[in-house]
């Protein structure tokens, strides 16, 4: 009975913290509603394994637990669809379920790490922080033989170009496509030849980096 209270209480401690970070953190601020049951689902299943194999296979069975979450985590990383940002809530949905699984580890330990991961994950992705940086492939009507004229059309079209790496020169359409990390202009501020033309693909133009 103490075992299944012990239990229940790290269960309870995972789907809280799990809940507020999908919930009240995540999904308010990136709007992805399909990947709120992947959240889910993948804590609550690392939790499942990590208790149940730490209570058969001792700590054969906490190993098997740390080698299934380098599996997920490296056949996630494999996919396109998601950003960077969110491959961060996944690893900590995923740890998480890992902290809060083993059956030995101390219940205020055990929420103790919680709060730290959902601390640092609430203010690495705050929206304040960094909040002017965009990330945008943009697909020019001209080719730039000097840099620094490259440099100024990104400016006049976003805003003060950080870092940008050309990816595309196509000669016999005139065009460059260029992957460039940008600060926006502050509200208010016009900017010169905004209205020239130009595509924007990929990355959309509000995506923060």
């Amino acid at each position: 009975m103490e075992t299944v209270r012990h239990l229940a209480a790290h269960l309870g401690l995972d789907l809280a913290a799990v809940c507020l970070l999908t919930f009240a953190i995540y999904y308010p601020r990136h709007r992805r509603r399909d990947l709120v049951p992947a959240y889910l689902a993948l804590n609550v299943a690392l939790f499942t394994v990590v208790a149940a194999l730490a209570e058969v296979g001792g700590n054969g069975g906490l190993a098997l637990g740390f080698g299934l979450f380098g599996v997920l985590s490296i056949i996630r990383l494999r996919s396109d669809a998601v950003q960077h940002e969110e491959v961060a809530y996944y690893f900590t949905t995923l740890v998480l379920g890992l902290v809060c699984g083993l059956p030995h580890l101390a219940i205020g330990l055990a929420a103790a790490l919680s709060a730290i991961l959902l601390l640092v994950v609430y203010a690495a992705d705050h929206p304040r922080l960094f909040a002017r940086a965009r990330r945008t492939v943009v697909t020019l009507d001209t080719v730039h033989a000097d840099p620094a004229d490259l440099r100024a059309d990104l400016a006049r079209r976003l805003g003060e170009p950080m870092n940008w790496t050309v990816m595309e020169i196509d000669y016999v359409r005139d065009l460059t496509v260029v992957d460039v990390r940008y600060r926006e202009p502050r509200p208010g501020t016009v900017r010169q030849g905004a209205g020239e033309r130009a595509t924007v693909q990929g990355a959309p133009a509000w995506e923060t980096v």
